[in-house]
């Protein structure tokens, strides 16, 4: 099978705004009951609009960019992610995945979360072939 390779510098960005629903179903799936996710009075009293948007939820959307950038033959092979700063329930999210190298080895890529033009998450990631 001939693998397609996106060129160096193609980017694709999904946005979501994050939802309470959401919210909730990470938490029954994760079973994750930390204060400031799932505790409005207490992600208040820390300075937060709302409870915090789980981090991983957040870094999950990069997940979608990653997919659309390089198609159904590929699968993450690394993921690596670093959160700046809490951001709100609610918060609308602009998650891009860049190509920095293609080869049918692999595909590198730089990932990047915006809140409102504020960098919140930075990271890297590598797709494989899906069946290698």
């Amino acid at each position: 099978m001939t693998l397609e390779l996106p060129e160096t510098g193609a980017a694709i960005t999904f946005r979501k705004t994050m939802t309470v629903a959401e919210q909730g179903f990470f938490t029954g799936i994760t079973g994750n009951m930390t204060k400031p996710h799932v505790d409005r009075a207490h992600a208040k009293s820390a300075g937060l609009a709302d409870m915090s948007v789980f981090e991983l939820a957040a870094s999950g959307l990069l997940t979608t960019a990653l997919g659309r950038l390089a198609g159904p033959a590929w699968r993450i092979g690394d993921f690596s992610v670093s959160f700046a700063r809490a951001f709100p329930v609610g918060s609308s999210l602009a998650a891009t995945a860049t190509v920095t190298e293609a080869s049918p080895e692999a595909i590198a890529c730089t990932l990047s979360v915006l809140v409102e033009g504020d960098e919140v998450i930075t990271g890297s990631a590598r797709m494989v072939p899906l069946e290698a």
